[in-house]
């Protein structure tokens, strides 16, 4: 673990996948066929928690939605990238313009469009239910699956990795 918080220390941006990593995966309809999406609360804190100590978030989807839109500008996402099915070449055009590099990086993703940039990242995370092409390359598996807590679970870890968590912890004890 001590090796994984280090690692986690050095991250300066988290690129997320959405479904399956921020959602659970599912894709529902309702009766109009209007598709709709569940975030976990959690989640939400812990990306904003990252946004205090100046660590950066992004989004890269390879599918476009107005929820996206919506939970990104809710829980404060600086970048989102909706679309795009090659993540690693939308992730490096993200860096290229924000000037950080692959190492710098964690992303988190489970399938297997996410495997490059998950190879290719200074941190890499996904969640148990994963394919098991991802499981296998990746520095983390989170305890919770997506749409759970897997996203707060590698936002505190990077928190602690930044020596940062328990000044975090401390506004929220007596």
């Amino acid at each position: 673990m001590c090796d994984l918080i280090n690692e986690a220390g050095k991250v300066k941006l988290l690129a997320l996948d959405v479904d399956g990593i921020l959602s659970n995966g599912q894709i529902i309809y309702d009766a109009n066929g209007i598709e709709t999406k569940a975030f976990y609360v959690q989640d939400g804190v812990g990306v904003k928690a990252l946004k205090k100590y100046g660590i950066k978030t992004a989004i890269i989807t390879g599918r476009k939605s107005p929820m996206v839109e919506k939970r990104a500008k809710e829980i404060g996402i600086d970048y989102v990238v909706q679309g795009r099915d090659d993540k690693l070449v939308a992730l490096n055009e993200l860096l290229a313009d924000i000037e950080l590099s692959l190492a710098e990086c964690a992303y988190m993703g489970d399938d297997l469009p996410d495997i490059k940039a998950l190879q290719s990242v200074g941190f890499s995370a996904t969640v148990p239910n994963a394919h098991q092409e991802v499981l296998s390359r990746v520095m983390m598996v989170t305890s919770r699956t997506g749409g759970m807590g897997a996203v707060r679970e590698v936002c505190d870890l990077i928190l602690k990795g930044h020596g940062v968590y328990d000044d975090y912890i401390q506004q929220y004890v007596l």
